[in-house]
């Protein structure tokens, strides 16, 4: 897991050594109670073994002491049982969060894909309303021409028909 989460990108890295430390520092705690609870036991067991073993009855004793130890192997058991577990839902949470991350580094790139084709777009809707607007202004310029030519022409019509009429 640790290889694992130092080859991802630094913004993903950081957290997930984060959370992996956290993991570790939180089975090591339960492996320490762990220890701490069966030394408990055994020091609880040579105790009373110690204190039992002036006593007369030994049948007694003997069967207090594999009640303990019964006890003691269940108390072993389930708090093994335990750091299984939480050694599962620690397996189950990284894996929710690659996932996670995954997806959200997807969603990202598609993002930014979607970005590039919207500015590439804005540029050329840009060119195009240059283009439109020059196309217009020739368009207009073309009009003015073309009635100015008609205006001279006519002129020039009236004019031969008043010399040709005038003579």
């Amino acid at each position: 897991m640790d290889l694992e989460a130092r080859s991802l990108q630094p913004n993903v890295k950081a957290m997930l050594l984060a959370k992996l430390r956290e993991y570790k520092s939180d089975l090591n705690n339960l492996k320490s109670e762990v220890k701490r609870i069966a030394s408990d036991n055994l020091n609880l067991a040579a105790r009373d073994e110690l204190l039992e073993s002036g006593m007369a009855d030994a049948l007694t004793a003997s069967s207090d002491q594999r009640s303990r130890l019964t006890m003691t192997t269940e108390h072993l058991n389930q708090s093994s049982d335990r750091i299984k577990d939480s050694r599962r839902t620690m397996l189950e949470t990284e894996e929710l969060g690659v996932s996670i991350l995954q997806d959200l580094h997807s969603q990202r790139q598609a993002l930014l894909h979607a970005n590039n084709t919207l500015h590439g777009v804005d540029n050329n809707i840009g060119k195009s309303k240059r283009i439109l607007t020059a196309m217009s202004r020739r368009m207009s310029r073309n009009k003015w021409i073309i009635g100015i030519i008609i205006a001279v022409l006519i002129i020039a019509i009236i004019l031969v028909l008043y010399f040709k009429l005038a003579k």
